[in-house]
């Protein structure tokens, strides 16, 4: 039995040859969130309701469909990711969603990682940049403006995993010493240790430096950083590297220039003339595709950022370089982002913080992460009116001071407001 009622007026968003087909009315599902997420999607609706009004002046309107995960499905259906919430999100194609909580007890070990896997949602994009006014702990925060696009389906986050002690580590030992007794000399304790395996595969690097590409050419984004560890891991994030420039080259010739371009013409015909045919096919808007090590990049995201344009990179890295970078731009509480399949259009955008139980229904905590999600998912459907009314609006409430705790608490005259204020101070900017 369905738990699902679908707005009466509402029209599906479907694709069409590759295109997103988005009505007037489209319905969205939405997952409320558990811990702060009832206060933060009340906030946020209000915001993106309004932004929508006001740009398009009551010709659009968005049809809301409540599903349910977590906390609140497993309180009502005694279930932590009902079915049909999973059927919602693949047949409306877009949807948002707040945070979850991690199920306690065994079975789903992470409801944010069962739902993109479910709907193979192979790219998290998180797109990050500073507001004027939001405090920061670098001199120069306004310097970044990157966008990362972190493979969602493969590396870690379908990595294989034996517990140190438990039969099955012990099975898998025997069988690597005896058929792979090199590899097995490399694990120097071997009764002590747990092992982990991770797959990366050309189908899903493909997919992921593919959209990525696509993305640079439809923004006019001028470089895409491939980042990873191949120096060391040259078989998976070594693979990711090579593969990534391989498609760049074999379908993208005319509209990028790589740095393993450069090299062989540098090895052929020199630096000098390496140099100035690089710089000749950026001058005709080439996007230049290179590379960096994982561990130099999150140096140099933070000492020299505007090197960074659009990143590709392995689901641990991407991990790391999205918190790091969004702690330069004033924190996790107002970073957006989006899981996106782009080949069959469905894509959950969601808050990419934590429930923070502690602060449940006090009507305290920064909404902007979930709200600029929503303004994510305006650009994604086309509504890039609303979008950007969203954007302007705010930078108008932050620089006119009026914050949440979080940000008050490190601004010079600031006047902190509720959560629910805070969305009164966007809608008034709108």
């Amino acid at each position: 039995m369905s738990h699902l009622t679908p707005p009466p007026y509402g029209t599906a968003i479907t694709l069409q040859n590759g295109k997103l087909m988005v009505p007037d009315n489209p319905i969205i599902p939405f997952i409320e969130g558990d811990g702060t997420g009832p206060d933060i999607w009340r906030a946020t609706v209000r915001v993106l309701d309004a932004a929508v009004a006001c740009s398009y002046a009551g010709q659009r309107k968005i049809h809301w469909l409540e599903v349910y995960a977590g906390g609140k499905a497993h309180r009502l259906f005694n279930t932590w990711l009902p079915d049909e919430t999973v059927t919602a999100c693949s047949d409306y194609l877009v949807s948002i969603k707040g945070p979850l909580t991690t199920p306690i007890g065994g079975g789903i070990r992470s409801l944010n990682v069962a739902l993109r896997q479910m709907l193979d949602m192979y790219v998290c994009l998180r797109p990050v940049r500073w507001f004027q006014g939001v405090p920061s702990p670098v001199k120069n925060p306004g310097a970044v403006d990157m966008v990362i696009f972190r493979e969602n389906t493969e590396d870690i986050y379908a990595g294989i995993e034996f517990e140190q002690g438990s039969a099955d580590n012990k099975l898998f030992l025997s069988l690597l010493q005896e058929h792979f007794p090199e590899q097995y000399a490399k694990i120097r304790f071997p009764e002590s240790s747990g092992i982990g395996i991770k797959p990366v595969s050309q189908e899903g690097t493909e997919r992921l430096i593919r959209s990525a590409i696509e993305y640079c050419l439809i923004n006019q984004r001028k470089s895409l950083t491939i980042v990873h560890k191949g120096n060391i891991m040259k078989f998976t994030e070594g693979a990711f590297r090579h593969w990534a420039y391989a498609l760049a080259e074999r379908e993208y010739p005319q509209q990028t220039y790589s740095w393993l371009q450069w090299e062989k013409t540098c090895q052929l015909e020199g630096e000098s003339a390496a140099n100035k045919e690089q710089a000749e096919a950026l001058a005709q808007g080439r996007i230049l595709i290179k590379d960096a090590i994982a561990d130099i990049a999150l140096q140099q995201v933070l000492t020299r950022p505007e090197d960074f344009d659009v990143i590709a990179t392995l689901n641990l890295n991407g991990d790391y370089l999205s918190d790091a970078l969004a702690a330069q731009v004033g924190g996790i509480g107002i970073a957006p982002g989006g899981n996106i399949n782009y080949q069959t259009g469905t894509a959950v955008f969601e808050a990419t913080h934590g429930t923070a139980p502690k602060y449940a229904d006090l009507d305290k905590v920064n909404p902007g992460s979930l709200i600029l999600s929503g303004e994510m998912m305006l650009r994604y459907m086309g509504w890039t009116e609303a979008a950007d009314a969203i954007i302007k609006a705010m930078d108008g409430a932050i620089a006119s001071k009026r914050v949440t705790y979080d940000f008050a608490r490190l601004m010079e005259g600031a006047n902190e407001v509720k959560c629910s204020e805070f969305a009164n101070v966007l809608i008034e900017f709108l």
